[in-house]
């Protein structure tokens, strides 16, 4: 006897709530060509943090694996620069150095510099070391070269640590301005060598050039900032214009900060700050604007 349709079972499930909202993804990405002026999403930076954290450190470690000095490269070529420096240009060139021994004149603007080069070094190179990420897998490509310019902070804090070493050698003590000065100082230095190695890795992908012109660009950078000699040196009337570029104010104020020695006004390095700032927006946006042609020429 077949029993009425309403007195049938209903056999219903109802889904898990929780495992349905698990397997849902947080946000859809669609994977596109850039705009002729693309922006930033600062947003997508963010969630990709993890794969900057994991390039950090990869960078870290190949630095200092298979090496004889391993860390002790951040401390030997700034000392041995600060050697040279002292005989040619303190003893033989007699430049001043506003009061202050000449050996901790130098390794004070060294530190920077060595981080500030080292720095723009791994970064102008990143893509063509890593042409195998930019072609498999997408991912923002602005974390490339960001990740040598922070892997780079390793050395610093190495070196700025035998800095105030060398400073208590000489009797010399920090003021309490370094703490508030320091973090300051840091900002623009990376905003500079990042804005910088934007430019030069987007360059070096398409004009493998740029990897030969990048030691020279250096050079002509270090001899254009108060490394070997103080910015007093520089006339007044010229001092704005020369802070224009932002490691002439950063290497100054640092000097300031530690020695006590004459450092640039408040505008003068808040017009080295807005370079920094500038070189930053200008070289990401560029580098967003050619990497449509990576995957191709790299």
């Amino acid at each position: 006897m077949a029993l009425p349709e309403q007195s049938l079972p209903r056999l219903t499930t109802a889904p898990d709530e929780p495992h349905a909202k698990r397997r849902q993804p947080k946000r859809v990405v669609l994977i596109a060509p850039a705009e002729r002026w693309p922006t930033i999403d600062f947003g997508e930076l963010w969630d990709y943090r993890g794969l900057l954290v994991l390039l950090v450190w990869r960078d870290v470690k190949s630095r200092y694996s298979q090496t004889v000095l391993g860390a002790g490269w951040a401390i030997l070529q700034p000392m041995l620069s600060m050697v040279v420096f002292t005989l040619i240009f303190g003893r033989f060139a007699r430049i001043p150095s506003d009061g202050v021994p000449y050996p901790v004149f130098s390794l004070a603007a060294l530190v920077p510099w060595s981080y500030f080069a080292s720095a723009l070094s791994g970064s102008s190179n990143s893509l063509t070391l890593h042409r195998n990420l930019l072609v498999k897998v997408y991912f923002p490509r602005l974390v490339i070269p960001a990740a040598p310019v922070l892997a780079a902070l390793v050395d610093f804090g190495i070196a700025f640590t035998v800095l105030l070493l060398v400073m208590l050698g000489f009797g010399i003590l920090p003021g309490i301005q370094t703490v508030v000065m320091l973090p300051l100082l840091l900002l623009i230095i990376l905003m500079t060598v990042l804005g910088t190695g934007y430019w030069l890795a987007a360059l070096n992908v398409q004009y493998r050039d740029v990897r030969h012109v990048s030691p020279f660009l250096l050079q002509i950078w270090m001899y254009a900032s108060p490394i070997v000699y103080p910015m007093s040196l520089v006339p007044e009337s010229y001092r704005s214009i020369y802070a224009l570029n932002p490691m002439a104010g950063v290497i100054s104020a640092f000097r300031s900060m530690l020695l006590g020695t004459p450092g640039p006004s408040p505008g003068q390095l808040a017009i080295s700050m807005a370079g920094g700032l500038v070189i930053l927006i200008a070289g990401a946006i560029y580098f967003r604007h050619t990497e449509r042609v990576f995957a191709d020429v790299v």
